[in-house]
């Protein structure tokens, strides 16, 4: 009878291991991108939520006062809105409405985990934010 020789593999390859590692280096590239955008998305959905709360808010001031508000103080003195503080630390808020439309405009202060400078910007007269969190920049 014949011996056969047996040998015994007690671990993986190094091209095994090396596969391994390229395949998950792959996915990371594949994976990281959707994450950030994910990431800034999230970010992004603070100042969008209150945009479209300034937004309502305006519209009744408007037809209130028969005039456009200037700022946000100004819509939260008459008491048809508040903002609340965290947000205004983190987030600056710019109003330039009118009947035409105009736009209200968002800038992220120090305070917002994802940095300073990050520009949200709802178009009135297109209903469509721009800028941070969007698909289109800001003009």
């Amino acid at each position: 009878m014949k011996k056969i020789n047996k040998h015994n593999q007690d671990g993986f390859t190094m091209v095994e291991i090396m596969v391994v590692v390229v395949i998950v280096a792959i996915l990371a590239a594949v994976a990281l991108p959707t994450y950030f955008a994910l990431v800034q998305n999230a970010y992004a959905s603070e100042p969008k939520t209150v945009i479209s709360n300034i937004e309502n808010a305006g519209k009744m001031y408007y037809q209130t006062y028969g005039e456009w508000p200037s700022d946000i103080e100004e819509i939260e003195r008459r008491g048809l809105l508040e903002v609340d503080r965290s947000t205004k630390l983190k987030w600056q808020f710019e109003l330039n409405m009118s009947l035409d439309g105009g736009t209200i405009t968002a800038e992220s202060t120090e305070e917002m985990k994802g940095g300073a400078g990050k520009i949200v910007v709802f178009d009135r007269s297109r209903g469509k934010f721009l800028g941070f969190g969007s698909k289109e920049e800001a003009e």
